[in-house]
Formats: structure tokens, sequence, C-alpha cells
């Protein structure tokens, strides 16, 4: 008898946790498109106005990505740049080398695609081209 109860509590404490954790990931989808929200109203009235003066959605765009960046950050991921740090593999993906005599091989001489940081690993590492001897 006493172990048809613990198997009945340990069922029903599995579905308390399956229920709690549907509830939470619910409301983290909620708080991540909340703050996707002043986005696409900030891309909205970009496009809205880029009719009136083609500098206006240049900048309209620009600040839709800085905030874009912003929220990125704020998430957990910020983004990072290595430019004159030595490559590293867990950070840089090597999509370009230039000839350079005056820098260390393997030092990040440019980003072709930036990088994010994450909690405990890289998100995406960065696009880099890396320097070589001559």
């Amino acid at each position: 008898m006493p172990l048809r109860r613990a198997l009945a509590d340990l069922d029903n404490l599995r579905k308390r946790y399956e229920r709690e954790l549907a509830r939470v990931r619910s409301l983290e989808r909620a708080a991540v498109a909340a703050e996707w929200l002043p986005i696409v109203d900030d891309l909205e009235r970009a496009l809205d106005h880029s009719d009136v003066d083609g500098g206006g959605l240049l900048e309209g765009v620009r600040v839709v990505h800085d905030q874009a960046v912003a929220l990125l950050a704020r998430l957990g991921f910020p983004r990072f740049d290595d430019v004159g740090k030595p490559f590293d593999p867990h950070r840089h993906e090597a999509v370009g080398v230039v000839d350079d005599g005056e820098t260390a091989p393997g030092t990040v001489m440019g980003i072709v695609r930036p990088g994010y940081d994450g909690p405990g690993a890289v998100l995406r590492p960065a696009g880099v081209v890396v320097s070589r001897r001559a």
C-alpha cells in the first residue's frame, strides 16, 4: 500500500512539473515577443515614411538595428568585436585571410559577420578575416 501511494505521489509530481514547465515556457515566449514589439512598430513606421524621404528610411532601419542588437544584449546575447585580438576557433570562424607583414599571424583583422556571446557558450561565432605572414 505505501508503494502505491509513493508511485501516485511521484506521478502527480511529474504532472505538476510538466504543467509548470509549460507555463514558464509560455511566459518566456510572451516576454520575448513583448520585447520585439517596439522593434516591429519602428519597422512599420520606417516603412510608412519611406515614400516621403529615402533618407528617413535609412535612419529608421538604423534605429531598428540598434534596438535589435540592444535587445539581444538584454536577453543575454551581447555582440562582440574582437578586431586586433588573436584568432580563437571557439569565438571566430575564419572567412578570409589577408597578407600583413606588420601584424602577428592569426590576428583578427576585420569582422565580416558579427558574433554573439551567450550564457556559458558562444551563440554564434564571428565571421572574421585573419592575418597571415606575406
